[in-house]
């Protein structure tokens, strides 16, 4: 794994200035990958006047210039693929399940956006005064902060830098402290891709000396945050004072619901992929199972056995389908979070083991949605399963949350699954499939404290640009 010890500043690599080390470890082996010099308020300062600057000239190239440096750039990202599959799994823990699904998708989002210029159109529109006509023209916001979170570094933080770009905007990405490589491994991508200086600038550092500060600076028109739903809240209130416009993808708590005229097998295996995808960090990971009488205990079953097949360890053996959690901190509070759950009266129908990061598959079952496993986002390798007596109860603790991200429901009515899936309180839910769905072209997004505002297509390009009326007079008013 390539060692990025430099800020990406105005399209040089800077030593940040801050007099405080950051330190980039493996969440696996515990090992400590290399250490780095933090960025420092001054560094930001910095980022953001490149990105101000740059956004001039940006905003004015061609729809097909843009388009051209991001062909170029999936080309370079194509070439990098080993580099960045060792980087995923040796900062993030990601194996190589995980990896190509992200790498994949972040391949799409850049296709995607390859035609996001079409989508930049405005309105000529009628008005109601003699000689006058009215013109609406959709223009790129300026500068766009991007806070991305641990569990996804590649493939959450392109999603909104790639469609900002694509728009016109320049951007200021700042990493979690836990990935930092991957989006220096960006930057490098945007580099060899050819970008202007200063389209894009990265800057790590510690939350506490650039986290608000990042979001107050006064440049940014919008900030868009991945992350859990405490932090966003925080970062929501700075931008909120400030007047600035957010995009905020948060915490989830999901609930996968099995009906009675369900396919138990089909079920089984879809809570397999749902659950244990990077080890369950993942804001769309099934955290709740909901079953009706019928299919109760054939479910847990057959859960069971599968989840007993599942392979753990390192996430360079390509078998192993959970790595380690992002550190043993999150490790210790699962465990806690668990004995919480089992001392209220849940039954433990599969004990994992947690050796230092790497938590095995936990299935608790005889839980109530109050309990601290089915209440808690847990962001690991551990389901809780509750009895529902009948379709409307299940919609009812389904929605008994103060999350709304994804959901999903299992049963041999397609209709039936379409109109339950409505009354969800959710901004995503998906019928006979698990609750990890995501496609670049298709609306993505939360209600509730999942988050404010959605992603991809047409929707992410209103999110990204704003909107400008002029008028024209073509005959003496007065």
């Amino acid at each position: 794994m390539k060692h990025y010890q430099k800020q990406y500043i105005n399209g040089e690599w800077r030593e940040g200035t801050s007099d405080r080390m950051m330190e980039n470890y493996n969440p696996f082996t515990g090992e400590l990958i290399y250490t780095y010099k933090a960025a420092s308020p001054k560094d930001v300062d910095n980022a953001y006047e490149a990105a101000k600057i740059a956004q001039v000239s940006w905003s004015k190239t061609l729809p097909e210039e843009r388009r051209d440096y991001l062909k170029k750039l999936a080309a370079v990202i194509r070439e990098m693929e080993e580099e960045v599959f060792e980087l995923l799994a040796e900062e993030s823990g990601g194996t190589k399940a995980k990896f190509a699904f992200e790498y994949g998708d972040t391949l799409k989002v850049i296709d995607d956006a390859m035609g996001y210029h079409m989508m930049m159109d405005g309105r000529i529109m009628p008005s109601n005064v003699a000689g006058k006509e009215n013109y609406v023209y959709k223009k790129p916001k300026g500068v766009v902060c991007v806070i991305a979170p641990f569990n996804f570094p590649l493939l959450l933080s392109m999603r909104s830098v790639v469609p900002a770009i694509a728009c016109g905007n320049t951007v200021v990405l700042k990493p979690s402290s836990d990935t930092p490589g991957s989006a220096f491994q960006i930057a490098e991508m945007f580099e060899k891709a050819g970008f202007p200086k200063g389209v894009l600038n990265v800057v790590a550092g510690r939350g506490s000396e650039i986290g608000d500060y990042i979001v107050s600076h006064p440049v940014p028109s919008l900030i868009s945050f991945t992350g859990s739903t405490e932090v966003g809240q925080h970062l929501g209130k700075i931008a909120g004072e400030l007047l600035k416009d957010v995009s905020l993808e948060l915490g989830g708590n999901q609930a996968m619901i099995v009906l009675d005229d369900a396919d138990v097998d089909q079920a089984a295996k879809a809570a397999i992929l749902g659950t244990y995808s990077h080890q369950g960090q993942i804001c769309m990971a099934i955290n709740r199972i909901l079953t009706t009488p019928k299919v109760h205990e054939p479910f847990i079953k057959a859960f069971v056995k599968l989840s007993k097949e599942v392979k753990v360890g390192d996430p360079f053996d390509e078998e192993v389908v959970i790595g380690p959690l992002i550190n043993e901190k999150q490790a210790k509070k699962v465990k806690e979070n668990i004995e919480k759950t089992v001392n209220a009266g849940a039954k433990v129908g599969l004990e994992g083991k947690i050796e230092g990061s790497v938590v095995h598959p936990w299935i608790l079952s005889n839980v109530t949605n109050e309990m601290c496993s089915a209440k808690c986002e847990m962001f690991a390798p551990v389901s809780s399963i509750i009895l529902v007596q009948d379709e409307e109860e299940a919609i009812k603790v389904a929605n008994d949350t103060e999350y709304g991200l994804s959901n999903c429901i299992f049963t041999k009515d397609l209709f039936k699954g379409m109109e339950l899936a409505k009354q969800l309180e959710s901004g995503m839910a998906h019928v006979n499939d698990q609750s990890i769905t995501h496609e670049p072209h298709v609306m993505f997004g939360g209600e509730k404290y999942s988050g404010v505002g959605r992603f991809n297509g047409h929707w992410v390009v209103d999110k990204f640009t704003t909107e400008q009326w002029i008028s024209v007079q073509k005959t003496d008013r007065y």
